[in-house]
This record gives C-alpha cells, structure tokens and sequence, in this order.
C-alpha cells in the first residue's frame, strides 16, 4: 500500500483513535482528504502527528447520543501522509488507507476524540502489497453501468485515465468518491474481498440506472 510502513497487520496498533463521519469512507490503498476544524480532531491530528499519523475513519449507526454516536462494526485505518495547516487554524489532510479493522470495545480515555481497541487480523490481505487478481469480473458491464449512473447524474470522468487505470485503484477511487448513502458505502467497505466490493459497485450502479428509469415517463403504444 502506498505510504505504508507496515507489511502486517499484526504490525498495526491495537489501539486508534477514531473519527465518525458518515458518508466519508476509507479503502485500502485509497486517498482520503479531510479539512480539520472541530477543536476535539484538533486535537486528535496534533497527538497522532507526534506518533504513528493513525486514524481510524469510521461511520456511525442508529442509536446512540447525538454527540456519542454510536460506532459501525468495521472501519478503516489510515495514516496521515500529506499535512498542511491554514491561516485560521485548520488542518488540511490527506489519509492513506492501510487496512480495514472490526470495531472493538471503547477505550476509556481523558482525550477529547474517542479511542477503540482495532482488530486487524479478519482483514490481513489488505496490507498484501500485490495488485489483487480479478478474473471473473465483468468490466465491459461494470463500465456501462458507470456510463449510464454518471450521464444521469450529470457527472463526469477522465474515461481515458479510467480505462487505464488498474481495476483495484479504480474501483477505490469510484466507491470512496461517488454519492452513495452511507449504508450504501458501508456495505462497499465490508465487502469481503476486491471481486466482491466490484459486484457491489456494479450493482449500486444498476440500481441507480433503474431508479432512473422508474422517474422517467412511460409512452404507451
């Protein structure tokens, strides 16, 4: 993985700080930037800057306090790789997803953001640094469902890099960037292994394609 120090999972820490926020998700290999402004994460970035850069992003469930949400069952873990600061006090960053990690218990803490113990194990092929072989998908499918999802809501792509690009790297980049309910990316997130995650997106698309087609008015012959 890109920017990565650990070669295992058993070589990450049990213990990561975390930061809930639902619709922004984290994939192994993929880049996430964030803009930091709230004083807790604040706070967080300055600890974890003076350590190993680990954030845990993770989206949140029913229930819960408004101010205490209560945690989804798998997040992932990335470190900080790009850091910059503005005039006003907030941090603008880049994260690297390392690998992916089932929600333990919550640590008690007198920090400001909340800490939870991460299990990695269930998730070790995520830090194989091997481009995951991906015979059986269906790309010509796959990239028609991209065509019609994008012309419908009037987005766009450099289809040239996209053609190009390694499949993993793209399916990453169109299921961390794409505006998907966070249900919706949560389920791309747990998806087991890559084959599977690019059956989901693929069928996240059609779906969108065929709600498309329920909206528009039917001609009678």
């Amino acid at each position: 993985m890109s920017g990565a120090p650990y070669r295992r999972a058993s070589d990450l820490p049990q213990v990561i700080p975390v930061f809930p926020l639902d619709g922004a998700m984290l994939l192994p290999g993929g880049d996430l930037p964030l803009q930091i402004f709230e004083p807790r994460y604040l706070n967080m970035i300055d600890d974890v800057m003076a350590g190993d850069r680990m954030i845990g992003m993770v989206q949140t469930r029913a229930g819960g306090e408004r101010a205490r949400p209560n945690l989804a069952n798998v997040g992932c873990a990335g470190r900080i790789t790009s850091f910059s600061e503005t005039s006003d006090g907030r941090y603008l960053i880049t994260l690297t997803g390392i690998c992916r990690f089932a929600v333990g218990e919550e640590v008690p803490v007198r920090t400001p953001y909340r800490q939870v113990r991460a299990a990695f194990e269930p998730f070790a092929e995520d830090t194989a640094d091997e481009e995951a072989d991906i015979p059986a998908f269906d790309r010509r499918r796959f990239a028609a469902a991209l065509k019609r999802y994008l012309n419908r809501r009037e987005l766009d792509i450099d289809w040239e890099t996209a053609e190009s690009a390694p499949l993993e790297a793209l399916v990453t980049s169109l299921a961390m960037g794409l505006p998907f309910e966070p249900a919706e990316k949560q389920a791309l997130l747990e998806a087991p292994g890559m084959l599977e995650r690019c059956d989901a997106l693929t069928a996240l698309l059609e779906i969108d394609s065929l709600e498309g087609d329920d909206d528009e008015p039917h001609s009678m012959q």
